[in-house]
């Protein structure tokens, strides 16, 4: 992309607007943020600016002087600021604040209200999906605990009925750690809620969930994990990502074949891939994948939602998302995302 159509923006305030201003900003391709400040060192957008490698600053004036800036965003709320503004930018430079930054802000939570609904929605879908293989999981522990609980009813030996009461309770805590598995994918994710989050942890439980994408399974795991990777991001959203891709994957190798997990850290960024060897993805399809309710799915089993969420969240960390694939032998993805030492 040339510099004639890059906008480059700074914004004053990093509070909760100029937090959401940037989360915005972030997600827009022909943007560059060069820059964010606040009075307070403390302030969330500075601290989630600094995780994305964007410059932070508490030098008011030299931001707003600084050549090549298109655009000022101030999200302030501070009327004083318009004549500092108006004395030290440069001419060329357009302000956007005011009643204008006010509505700029109601629309990103807006959007920002709609992308989460969004979200919610398609793993809720997703629960239909699951419901079989959640079924017969459940189904197993709960015919021990019936059976067990029958046999004491006519067990006289104290001894027996101990160890059949130990079985019964394994078979409970089998049920009640399925319910949580479900629980935690289900629920809406906190958005503010971003953190270093240790890559192997999270795709072990996002496989728990994803396993039951098929019933009478006969695939392989492989896992090839890297020591102590760490990326910076929302929890919730990165567990939905891998639940998705793994998902894919599971249906793509139609109950038989080897899932690959692997994971590693290179200059300064986390590296997951998920590789399967099921059908691949023809050529034709690889860039549609990505739209938004594009799918190959007979109706009614998806939303074509999940692969535009995915790639909406993995921008979101401006990380990066690739894909590779060939017919009849499998596809791998690739995501890429800062490390939280960034």
């Amino acid at each position: 992309m040339s510099n004639r159509d890059r906008t480059t923006v700074v914004i004053l305030g990093a509070g909760k607007g100029g937090m959401a201003v940037l989360e915005l900003l972030t997600h827009l391709p022909g943007v560059e943020i060069a820059g964010i400040t606040d009075q307070s060192a403390a302030a969330p957008g500075l601290q989630y600016a600094s995780q994305l490698g964007i410059p932070i600053t508490q030098d008011l004036v030299s931001l707003i002087s600084l050549q090549g800036i298109n655009l000022i965003v101030n999200v302030t709320g501070d009327p004083h600021l318009d004549l500092l503004i108006a004395t030290h930018k440069n001419p060329e430079t357009e302000v956007l604040g005011g009643f204008a930054s006010k509505v700029l802000w109601d629309f990103v939570q807006h959007a920002s209200q709609i992308q989460s609904q969004l979200f919610q929605t398609e793993k809720l879908a997703g629960m239909g999906t699951f419901a079989s293989g959640i079924a017969h999981d459940i189904n197993n522990p709960l015919y021990i605990l019936l059976a067990f609980a029958q046999n004491i009813l006519e067990e006289t030996d104290v001894s027996r009925i101990h160890e059949q009461t130990r079985s019964i309770m394994e078979a409970g805590k089998r049920i009640q750690g399925i319910c949580q598995h479900i629980t935690q994918y289900a629920r809406s994710t906190n958005a503010d809620n971003t953190t270093a989050v240790e890559v192997n942890d999270k795709l072990d439980e996002a496989l728990n969930i994803a396993r039951y994408a098929t019933t009478l399974q006969d695939l392989s795991i492989v896992r090839r994990y890297g020591e102590h990777v760490e990326v910076f991001v929302n929890p919730g959203e990165l567990f939905q990502v891998l639940v998705n891709l793994m998902t894919n994957a599971i249906h793509a190798m139609e109950r038989k074949g080897t899932l690959t997990l692997s994971t590693c850290c290179e200059n300064g960024v986390g590296k997951i891939s998920i590789a399967d060897t099921g059908s691949g993805i023809p050529t034709e399809n690889l860039e549609k994948i990505f739209d938004p309710f594009f799918t190959t799915k007979p109706p009614g089993q998806g939303t074509g939602l999940g692969l535009h969420n995915v790639k909406a969240i993995i921008k979101k960390y401006r990380g990066e998302l690739k894909v590779e694939s060939e017919v009849g032998k499998g596809t791998t993805f690739t995501i890429e995302l800062p490390r939280s030492s960034i």
